[in-house]
């Protein structure tokens, strides 16, 4: 659900972290901050679409709206009362960015929702991903980024292609949106993060993103949403899907370029394929393992020869 509960982040190719070679013609091994952002990437996707995941058990209580209402005011409320983020000393400018970037947060989250309340995770994952795999050719320097990022859409295609026959098209447009909103997502995130100190930015834009979608949620499930055991498993998908993941994927965007991690999100279906089998049931076949080999490829090349 990328965000699936989607949020995925998502949302920017491929550059990476290989230095320049030694003077003396030796190579110098990666950066210790390029591989930690990759790890940080890696983390925040394994969060977000396990959290997904357990997000589909909340749909049948209080629907999609009620559950990215859940989902972001709570993760909100837990950054701002851990972050405790400074408001004075910025610019119009950095509270442009901040509020583009919350809108652009809730949005593709909101949108992301109604996606997986029509179709299934498994594609809806793979179109929403698409965002960020266009970005990445767009921003792409090298030619070499072309040829991993076709090879990333080939295995993304692959993946989704037993349950496209099925599709809603209007889920299927939702899912589309939502990758359109996640790569700007990404080019936000990495903007605001060089504006605000620590996790600043990303509390407002989190803030940002609670008005927009609570209202919603409430016109949706209205007091359902005070049942405690939907509080507790909104509490879960908070920190699996919005806290934790959007906090790593802001401090990976300070390691890393924008293109290299949105290169590296074209894991996204394939750890959402993984998260769907174990939480919900969802088996995979043949020809969708042959595309996670492909997309994890893909994103691996796109890592190790790219330009950071």
């Amino acid at each position: 659900m990328t965000n699936t509960m989607s949020g995925m982040s998502r949302t920017a190719a491929a550059a990476a972290t290989l230095p320049a070679p030694h003077p003396a013609g030796r190579p110098v091994a990666p950066s210790r901050s390029g591989l930690g952002g990759i790890g940080l990437v890696l983390g925040g996707t394994l969060s977000v679409q396990f959290g997904s995941a357990v997000a589909a058990l909340l749909f049948p209580r209080v629907g999609p709206f009620g559950t990215v209402a859940l989902r972001v005011t709570i993760a909100a409320v837990l950054l701002l009362a851990v972050c405790r983020p400074r408001l004075r000393g910025h610019s119009r400018g950095d509270w442009a960015v901040a509020g583009a970037f919350g809108v652009a947060l809730g949005g593709m989250n909101i949108l992301f929702y109604q996606a997986i309340d029509r179709i299934p995770l498994g594609p809806a994952v793979t179109l929403e991903v698409l965002g960020p795999l266009v970005l990445s050719v767009l921003t792409a320097r090298r030619a070499v980024s072309l040829v991993w990022a076709a090879l990333a859409l080939a295995g993304v295609f692959l993946l989704g292609r037993d349950g496209f026959e099925r599709l809603d098209l209007t889920g299927a447009g939702f899912a589309l949106a939502a990758g359109a909103l996640w790569a700007a997502y990404i080019v936000l995130n990495s903007r605001s993060g060089a504006r605000f100190p620590r996790l600043d930015g990303l509390v407002v834009a989190m803030a940002v993103a609670a008005l927009m979608s609570l209202p919603l949620g409430i016109a949706a499930a209205g007091t359902a949403l005070l049942d405690p055991a939907v509080l507790a498993l909104g509490l879960a998908v908070a920190l699996l899907s919005s806290g934790l993941p959007y906090a790593l994927e802001v401090l990976a965007l300070r390691r890393l370029p924008a293109a290299t991690f949105a290169v590296l999100m074209s894991l996204a279906p394939a750890v959402g394929a993984l998260a769907g089998f174990l939480v919900l049931g969802q088996t995979l076949s043949a020809s969708q393992c042959a595309a996670v080999a492909l997309v994890m490829a893909a994103s691996a090349g796109a890592v190790r020869t790219g330009r950071a």
